[in-house]
């Protein structure tokens, strides 16, 4: 077989796959303006993260619980990934609270176990899609232990906090004894390099008791409200 004659069997096979590759556009936008819709009146909202396999017993499980219920208490929506492990402590944590719990599922090669404590359960294919909603309406994150997942959302509210691409929140981190080993790296080597810059570690606070997070949170807000202003919205809009 010629080169040209490869290189057109090639297109025959691939017409089908664009054609497929159009129509899942629609599927992205569809979810991005049914979970818009579904959750623009819930401010404000706290986005929770931590471990899928954090079992009921153990202690990061209670924390997560515990904070989730003061929060939902003291006014907030808590948004969790709706599985298993820290997200369904956290909406447990809501759920028998004052306020919505909010689960954003996502559907996995190996379904996700979607845990039974969500007011309002939205389910996502797509990761980027979910991760738009965690942050679009969150006014803080609090992350507890977790594994690559749990970094992953991490990372990415201190990158889009830090590059302006979303409008400043706190982001906490619970149980300071986990996350010691990875704050003293981000000095020893992240800062040490000029990778980041000192003022950077101000994005992150460690706090471990349930009553300080919620504190903390009011006390970020309490100058300039939770409603965004008109050049957040702005901020928002190109998120």
């Amino acid at each position: 077989m010629s080169l040209q004659d490869k290189l057109n069997t090639q297109m025959s096979v691939e017409k089908p796959w664009s054609a497929k590759e159009s129509w899942r556009l629609f599927g992205i936008m569809a979810e991005f303006v049914e979970g818009t819709e579904r959750l623009d009146t819930i401010q404000p909202a706290v986005s929770i993260f931590g471990s899928a396999r954090t079992r009921p017993d153990n202690p990061h499980y209670q924390l997560a619980e515990q904070i989730a219920k003061q929060l939902s208490d003291a006014g907030f929506a808590v948004i969790s990934g709706g599985g298993p492990g820290i997200m369904e402590a956290a909406n447990k944590g809501a759920f028998y609270g004052k306020s919505p719990s909010i689960g954003l599922n996502i559907q996995l090669p190996h379904e996700q176990h979607r845990n039974p404590y969500q007011d309002i359960s939205q389910t996502f294919r797509h990761f980027f899609a979910r991760k738009y909603m965690f942050v679009k309406f969150a006014t803080a994150y609090v992350v507890l232990p977790g594994g690559f997942g749990t970094l992953d959302e991490l990372m990415e509210a201190l990158t889009l906090v830090q590059t302006g691409k979303t409008r400043k929140m706190p982001i906490i981190l619970v149980y300071s004894d986990f996350w010691r080993g990875l704050l003293d790296w981000f000095k020893k080597a992240l800062i040490a390099e000029g990778f980041i810059s000192v003022d950077d570690m101000n994005l992150i606070q460690v706090i471990d008791e349930p009553e300080q997070v919620v504190k903390a949170i009011f006390q970020y807000y309490e100058t300039s409200g939770f409603e965004l202003t008109a050049a957040e919205k702005e901020i928002q809009l190109n998120l």
